[in-house]
């Protein structure tokens, strides 16, 4: 099992296997992209099997695919393949654009892929081009629907909120959660990436997210779901927000999700720079050239390709990956007006 000083166990590895992406988000990268590393310099499928097999006998259950843009990657399917074949993995998700996915939708989920998580900044297709500088708002909802149709479940869009950009368009992302079976997740901006499009103006808090949501749904104040003691629901309030299961509202992810009255989909909140969840974040990241990142922020990193390609053993691997454990920082030090030190970019983290 794999334990941080701060006793919180690790049982999520995030891998990006590129730092590739078919679109330039205006909050992600520069407008004239970014200089992709070369072929050799990303792990092979093969080296990335080994890693999650060493992560498996540490305990570790949930995998999800990242990029960059992971579907321009040729022969993923069969890294899917591979990786839902192996005895141990309980949980075996994907984050994309969308761009590729009624293509490979159906193969995936036939690979042993699970669920899905597609990012959708708005649903007005010239403000989606504007946003992602060039993308095609109809295919990505064409992705959409292949999606719900093979079976991924659930389907998580996520929403990152930046006002005079998208932050009009809540309520329509609202709607859209209670006529599909979607989750809506509405993120708040972080200073990363694309930080010369970052400024504190452009910031919304989760919490005037959540209030604009109850004024159209003339809804009560949200309760405050702790996992340190009973939510008002559990008091014996009515919130109109309704939480699925505590399990689904506290868990170890960063996302809080709640029901509209009458909905067949649900609202999430992710509030990584006001309220951040990082006293139970459960989770390290692999980037696309195999380096093992404690924390989205952290600086550190644990270079792990040498020890792939170089004869290095299952212990010594082994060892390498509880020593990223170890340096596991106790939280991030964002805020609204700050700005990130990380080194490298979220397209090669993998967000």
């Amino acid at each position: 099992m794999l334990i941080d000083p701060y006793s919180r166990v690790i049982d999520y590895l995030r891998i990006s296997i590129t730092d590739r992406c078919n679109l330039r988000c205006i909050y992600c990268m520069p407008p004239e992209g970014l200089e992709p590393k070369g072929r050799e310099e990303m792990l092979r499928y093969e080296e990335i099997e080994r890693v999650a097999r060493e992560f498996i006998q540490l305990g570790v259950t949930r995998f999800r695919i990242t990029g960059g843009e992971p579907l321009i990657r040729k022969g993923i399917t069969e890294l899917i393949r591979g990786l839902a074949g192996l005895d141990g993995v309980e949980d075996l998700s994907l984050t994309t654009n969308g761009l590729l996915l009624d293509r490979y939708a159906l193969e995936l989920k036939q690979a042993g892929l699970r669920r899905v998580n597609i990012s959708l900044d708005s649903l007005d297709s010239e403000r989606y081009h504007y946003i992602t500088r060039g993308g095609d708002f109809h295919q990505v909802l064409r992705g959409i629907r292949s999606a719900l149709e093979v079976g991924l479940n659930p389907v998580k869009l996520n929403v990152v909120v930046i006002r005079g950009v998208n932050d009009d368009e809540v309520l329509d992302f609202v709607e859209l959660a209670r006529t599909l079976p979607v989750w809506v997740r509405f993120i708040e901006f972080m200073p990363m990436g694309g930080e010369s499009f970052w400024t504190p103006e452009k910031f919304i808090p989760s919490e005037e997210v959540k209030e604009r949501v109850l004024e159209r749904y003339s809804l009560e104040a949200l309760p405050q779901w702790s996992s340190g003691g009973p939510s008002a629901l559990e008091q014996g309030l009515s919130p109109a927000f309704h939480p699925e299961t505590r399990s689904a509202m506290v868990g170890n992810g960063p996302a809080i999700y709640w029901r509209t009255p009458g909905a067949v989909g649900r609202v999430g909140f992710i509030s990584s720079m006001t309220q951040h969840s990082c006293h139970r974040c459960n989770r390290l990241r692999l980037t696309a050239e195999g380096r093992l990142r404690s924390c989205l922020l952290a600086d550190e990193e644990i270079d792990l390709r040498p020890s792939l390609r170089e004869g290095g053993t299952k212990e010594a691997l082994k060892r390498l990956i509880e020593r990223a454990a170890r340096s596991k920082p106790p939280g991030h030090q964002l805020s609204p007006a700050g700005r990130s030190h990380a080194r490298g970019q979220m397209s090669a983290i993998g967000g």
